[in-house]
């Protein structure tokens, strides 16, 4: 997915996924946690602070079936306000436990909100997967791609003795092809 943000634009919502949060960590010691998907919510949260947002929608629920679990856009609703947006200008969705149901779950409250202007932020890996979720319940948010990974070392001067960081990165790549790979069998996304 090609990032699509119209930097001088004023969106009526940037949509941030979630995938950012920690549960097991925040859950432990009581306070947000997060992962290397950061970039998400501090790119959401520039966004509202530099007016190039009227609204933000946190889009993410839980995978924890615990009454007590922690719910992704509950925490980060009040790392939003700690930092100094009013509670007015975030609205959350704590139902998705995957990117088809923060599609699903986001575009009712899109509809009953009325926003037209949208932003969709996450991880650049994770994007097109996203972007073709959105697509299947008929919103084509413009497209704000952050954290990615890649390098600039020329492939000649890459080592090719193993490193636990590379490891983590090919998990990652091989997890998002999956996913991409079963969405498009299941028809949960569309180009």
């Amino acid at each position: 997915a090609v990032r699509s943000f119209q930097p001088g634009a004023t969106y009526d919502a940037v949509i941030v996924l979630g995938g950012a949060l920690d549960p097991a960590a925040t859950e432990r010691t009581g306070v947000p946690e997060y992962n290397a998907a950061a970039e998400r919510v501090l790119r959401g949260f520039e966004l509202l602070r530099e007016g190039r947002a009227r609204q933000v929608l946190l889009s993410g629920g839980s995978l924890d079936p615990r009454p007590e679990a922690v719910v992704e856009a509950d925490v980060l609703l009040r790392q939003l306000q700690q930092w100094g947006i009013p509670e007015e200008r975030i609205v959350t969705e704590g139902r998705s436990r995957n990117t088809r149901e923060n599609a699903v779950e986001s575009v009712r409250i899109i509809q009953e909100r009325g926003w037209k202007s949208l932003l969709l932020v996450t991880s650049a890996a994770h994007m097109p997967r996203a972007a073709g979720c959105f697509a299947a319940v008929g919103l084509r948010p413009d497209l704000l791609p952050v954290d990615s990974r890649a390098s600039n070392t020329p492939l000649r001067r890459m080592s090719w003795l193993p490193r636990s960081g590379a490891l983590n990165l090919s998990t990652d790549a091989l997890r998002e092809l999956a996913g991409r790979a079963v969405y498009r069998m299941r028809g949960w996304t569309a180009p």
